[in-house]
């Protein structure tokens, strides 16, 4: 027997347009639009409440690990980044840059540059902060006993971007920064690891994204950084997208800004500094992690509201007791508790048919849905939906009904068995989807040929080459639209020779196409 055709909540699968689809689910699930300003985007109310659970959560274990927050301006003298080369020559093409102060009308009734305000100094619009932050840890540091310095910032930052995509490359987004300077190389690279494993576990907890974590090739590092290392997650489609980065910068920064302390000795010695951090782009991950073609499926931590009640409203004399029980049952659940927080409950009241409004909190991945009509009340029972098992072998809704005493002491069990579904389905797919076995360029360009719609990951020996060694295999890679992501750092020890350079293998690397 055939099973019955589900008929989904958005325009265009997976399988059709991947892209499109993405798009779809933003739009549906109501999480940004566009803003009438090429790259940047209005963060609507459900995409904007997803950022600031993230935002809490993470903001909590940076402040446990002893970082400050701190805030810096946005505007940035342009000098202030020609005193690092490397970085300047990293972010110029992406820089917005303020050169005049005032507007005056122009002939024509418009408005133009009043040509006598010009500044004497250009501002960059902040594309990253290493270099303002610089400048006040040279003013905060100067003795040993001020380190280590530990600062954050939560801001918004602009990279003049020419392909734009909501969430995963806009010419404006948010994220935090760390940044931090030490006295010396072991306690920078200590602290860059640190944030890195901060990353890497906040991604696979409340996020329910799996990523491999792992320095970055010499070729894709931060402008100016020593070390820069990333948590590398897979898309359905295949593709990488690098999620959060942690840097180790050196003394480069240090000695560009000036920043140094008095030692236990009376000498003068730089700072080692670094910098970390993750943005809205996570918004864009979690949406092609988990997202199906009804909509976005929201891990329980990050969901705004994780149990939406809809009442079954008749306009009826019925209506007030029905109100009445899921009010009763809204304020119980909200006593409850999941992953050491209240459970987020909302009683949607609004007017319109209980099936209407299903569907666009389906769109939106509310993790638990419940439905109850005045039968329902008058028995004490709910029906309810888990948005990462939607549908039934009958292809109808999968709504369960039960008591709503069983509901209720289930309730929070069932939040978190939904973020460990979500991760489970998500690490399933990723492993199933790296290559191991491709030996030579020849295996590689064919894993990756045009009629593998999408093909993953490879993880391929390496020899580490640099300079003009990597130059040539970068190119090599570029014909093929493939790029390194890194090199796991739970990856078995290499063997073999690099398929790049015929060099023995020092370690392992991941292949893939990227956003």
């Amino acid at each position: 027997m055939n099973k019955p055709t589900i008929k989904h909540a958005l325009p265009v699968t997976r399988e059709e347009d991947f892209a499109q689809w993405y798009q779809a689910v933003i739009a549906e699930a109501e999480l940004a639009e566009e803003s009438g300003v090429r790259g940047c985007m209005v963060i609507k109310p459900w995409g904007y409440g997803i950022w600031e659970r993230i935002q809490k959560l993470m903001d909590e274990q940076i402040k446990a690990a002893g970082v400050e927050n701190c805030y810096f301006p946005l505007f940035i003298p342009l000098s202030y980044f020609a005193k690092e080369a490397d970085h300047v020559e990293g972010f110029a093409k992406e820089m917005a840059v303020v050169t005049h102060h005032r507007l005056i009308a122009d002939p024509k009734g418009g408005l133009v540059p009043d040509p006598e305000a010009k500044l004497e100094e250009p501002l960059v619009v902040r594309p990253t902060s290493e270099t303002v932050i610089g400048a006040a840890m040279a003013r905060w540091v100067q003795s040993w006993r001020d380190l280590p310095l530990l600062t954050n910032q939560w801001a918004n930052v602009v990279r003049w971007e020419m392909r734009t995509r909501m969430f995963l490359r806009t010419s404006e987004f948010l994220w935090q920064e760390g940044h931090t300077a030490h006295a010396d190389e072991a306690d920078a690279m200590a602290e860059t690891l640190r944030a890195l494993e901060m990353y890497r576990a906040f991604a696979e907890g409340p996020l329910a994204l799996p990523v491999i974590a792992g320095p970055k090739p010499e070729n894709e590092r931060f402008p100016g950084a020593v070390a820069t290392y990333s948590i590398e997650a897979m898309m359905q489609d295949g593709k990488a997208l690098q999620a959060g980065t942690s840097h180790y910068l050196g003394t480069g920064f240090a000695e560009a800004a000036g920043i140094r302390y008095q030692d236990k000795e009376g000498q003068q010695t730089l700072c080692h500094t670094t910098s970390w951090g993750v943005s809205t782009r996570m918004i864009g991950g979690v949406i092609m992690t988990h997202g199906d073609d009804d909509g976005l499926r929201t891990p329980p931590q990050v969901a705004p509201q994780q149990i939406v009640i809809l009442p079954m409203l008749r306009d009826n004399d019925g209506d007030d007791a029905l109100l009445a029980y899921c009010e009763a049952l809204r304020a119980e659940l909200a006593k409850l508790s999941a992953f050491g927080e209240r459970v987020r409950v909302l009683l949607d009241k609004r007017p319109g048919k209980a099936t209407q409004k299903r569907w666009a909190w389906v769109k939106k991945g509310v993790p638990l849905i419940l439905e109850i009509g005045g039968r329902d009340a008058e028995g004490g029972q709910v029906s309810v939906l888990r948005r990462d098992r939607l549908w039934n072998e009958a292809a109808k809704a999968n709504f369960v009904g039960m008591a709503q005493g069983e509901f209720v002491a289930m309730a929070s069990a069932e939040l978190e068995d939904i973020e460990r579904s979500l991760y489970a389905e998500a690490r399933a797919r990723r492993d199933a989807q790296i290559e191991r076995g491709v030996s030579d360029l020849a295996g590689l360009a064919a894993y990756f040929a045009e009629d593998r719609k999408f093909p993953g990951w490879v993880e391929i020996q390496w020899s580490r080459p640099t300079g003009a060694a990597l130059d040539k295999v970068v190119e090599q890679l570029k014909a093929l639209k493939l790029t390194i992501r890194n090199t796991p750092l739970d990856a078995a020890p290499a063997e073999g020779t690099c398929p790049f350079t015929g060099e023995p293998a020092v370690e392992r690397i991941l292949v893939a196409r990227a956003y």
